[in-house]
């Protein structure tokens, strides 16, 4: 049953990416345009996100709650060492959902758009930059396993494992992808007007991510961070690296000429080729310690407990992703009348 709970985690952990990073990248993309762009923009969001937007935070609760119950050495280390970018990754959550529905509901335009806006804008950015900082914080082997014996400042203890330059890096690159998911994504569900937008900033996006990733990829080799040496000197890693390389022609492809599906596969397939070279070569040993790697199998839960685990995941999954399907096409369906009406 252990499989089980392994898929379910890692599966959630790429919903979150492609679904989640969609969505926080909406945001960015109306960041960073101008006044007229982001009206467009801020119009296709509430269009195409607005309904189901809360939907994407099932993935990381799932994730939190497979952590929690089943890994709890993974947990307690993650919560205890890197409890301070988790707050603020909850806060910019939370700041962004309150100012992406009072901006939308609030009965009045006033001034106080300006404030929902800022709001949006500034937590749709910073909330992937620390989600990025929290996995840098991870792997870049800072964090102190925290002992009676090993007294410890507060700043080596909660801040250095994750306030440094490779984790800054790594939460720029994520932004960047998460950016460059919600491009692609609204390329399809784009109007006229908005269509060439997105293609641009698509394009854009896709330059910006290759480039952060080939940076943050030479601080690490030059900086000898153990995490991006397991990338390096691992043959998988690097095939895979060479094939996401290839995928990038028929990507840019596909997104020059608006293919809505094949974009959007393309988009996926390199997510899905991230996070298999950042995770392949030093599974189960995902968390990097100065006291040395931390196995995500180690003091795993009872078997009682992960049985029990396994069998609720896979009811869960049963009721959850059917209903997940049926929300979006039902909303795709408005969405189609709402066309058909104008």
């Amino acid at each position: 049953m252990i499989s089980v709970v392994l898929f379910f985690l890692f599966f959630s952990l790429l919903l979150y990416v492609l679904l989640g990073g969609a969505d926080f990248g909406a945001g960015i993309l109306e960041l960073f345009s101008s006044e007229d762009n982001q009206k467009i923009t801020k119009k296709t969001i509430y269009r195409v996100m607005g309904p189901v937007w809360e939907a994407n935070h099932i993935w990381v609760i799932i994730l939190i709650v497979i952590l929690w119950v089943a890994f709890p050495l993974y947990y307690k280390v993650m919560v205890t060492s890197l409890h301070i970018p988790i707050t603020l990754m909850l806060l910019g959550i939370t700041l962004r959902g309150v100012a992406f529905v009072f901006r939308h509901y609030d009965a009045y335009v006033d001034e106080s758009q300006r404030v929902y806006n800022w709001l949006f804008h500034v937590s749709s950015l910073i909330t992937p930059i620390f989600l990025g900082m929290i996995f840098g914080g991870m792997v870049s082997g800072k964090i102190v396993l925290i002992t009676k014996d090993v007294p410890l400042d507060f700043v080596e203890a909660y801040i250095h494992p994750w306030f440094n330059i490779f984790s800054f890096l790594v939460g720029l690159f994520f932004a960047s992808l998460c950016t460059f998911l919600s491009a692609v994504l609204l390329i399809g569900e784009a109007d006229e007007e908005g269509y060439p937008v997105y293609v641009r900033k698509a394009k854009i996006a896709t330059i910006i991510v290759v480039i952060l990733g080939f940076i943050t990829i030479a601080y690490g080799y030059v900086m000898s961070i153990q995490f991006v040496h397991g990338i390096t000197s691992h043959n998988v890693s690097i095939g895979l690296i060479l094939v996401s390389a290839a995928f990038l022609y028929p990507l840019w492809y596909t997104v020059k000429k608006g293919i809505r599906i094949a974009s959007r596969i393309f988009a996926g397939i390199q997510v899905l080729l991230i996070i298999t070279v950042a995770l392949y070569p030093h599974y189960p040993s995902l968390l990097i310690t100065k006291n040395g790697t931390l196995s995500l199998l180690e003091k795993v839960a009872p078997e009682s407990v992960i049985n029990v685990l396994g069998i609720s995941l896979l009811v869960g999954g049963l009721l959850i992703v059917p209903g997940l399907f049926h929300l979006l096409k039902s909303f795709k369906m408005i969405k189609i009348l709402e066309k058909q009406t104008h």
